[in-house]
């Protein structure tokens, strides 16, 4: 079966959609709000392979129980999973918001040796905090991700269902798209982390408005998801 070329071309198409899946916009909206407070390579890597591995852990999950029980997942918890994820956006964006608002950043001025200096100044904000263990760092974007693919998980079981029924191979189905969400979401990680640390590394002012725009993203696309699911809902 392994061998099939009919079956390694499914798997292809799967790991492609599993590449194009990580651009989804609620996806890119929820982890930029995290890169946007970790600006380094390291950190938006990890990040994205933990979003991805969360994601891929539900997505493993609820197909296995869907194979195995031969079930169809709901319209209801479909639209109860997508509204989590969309509340999800909104409590990230505000939280990154009340962050930079409880870390707001002003001009400070004062004098040295006669000479007027201004400068920014924050009363919160600390360089020398120590940065907390990775494992406590990975726990966000992995529950972040695993939100994710529990919304996801209803579309994809569609497309699993209609080319296998067979639990080993729609569960190999899951693996490699899995498998294409996480390089994705690495890659969009990385990307969306040039524009932050560049920002940083030239002024301080920059660096908030970039997170400020994350968190508006964050909102935005949240308060949009809860509009579309409630028209959507009223329809029927």
């Amino acid at each position: 079966m392994l061998l099939d070329p009919q079956f390694l071309s499914l798997l292809s198409v799967g790991f492609l959609l599993g590449l194009r899946h990580a651009l989804d916009s609620d996806h890119l909206a929820a982890v930029s709000t995290v890169l946007a407070e970790r600006p380094s390579l390291l950190a938006s890597g990890a990040v994205g392979l933990w979003w991805g591995i969360g994601h891929t852990l539900t997505l493993l999950l609820v197909g296995s129980i869907v194979l195995a029980w031969g079930i169809r997942i709901p319209d209801e918890f479909e639209l109860l999973a997508e509204s989590g994820v969309a509340v999800l956006l909104i409590v990230l964006g505000g939280a990154l918001a009340l962050k930079l608002y409880r870390e707001r950043w002003h001009v400070h001025g004062h004098r040295h040796e006669g000479e007027p200096h201004i400068h920014f100044h924050s009363h919160r904000r600390q360089e020398d905090h120590r940065h907390r263990h990775w494992l406590v760092q990975s726990i966000r974007p992995l529950c972040i991700g695993m939100a994710h693919g529990l919304a996801g998980s209803a579309a994809l079981m569609l497309m699993i269902f209609s080319t296998t029924k067979e639990i080993g191979t729609g569960l190999l189905s899951i693996l490699i798209f899995g498998l294409g969400s996480i390089i994705g979401m690495m890659v969009i990680g990385l990307t969306i982390s040039m524009p932050v640390i560049y920002s940083r590394s030239i002024s301080q002012r920059l660096f908030g408005t970039v997170q400020g725009l994350a968190s508006i993203a964050s909102l935005s696309v949240g308060i949009w998801m809860l509009v579309k699911l409630a028209l959507s809902a009223s329809g029927e």
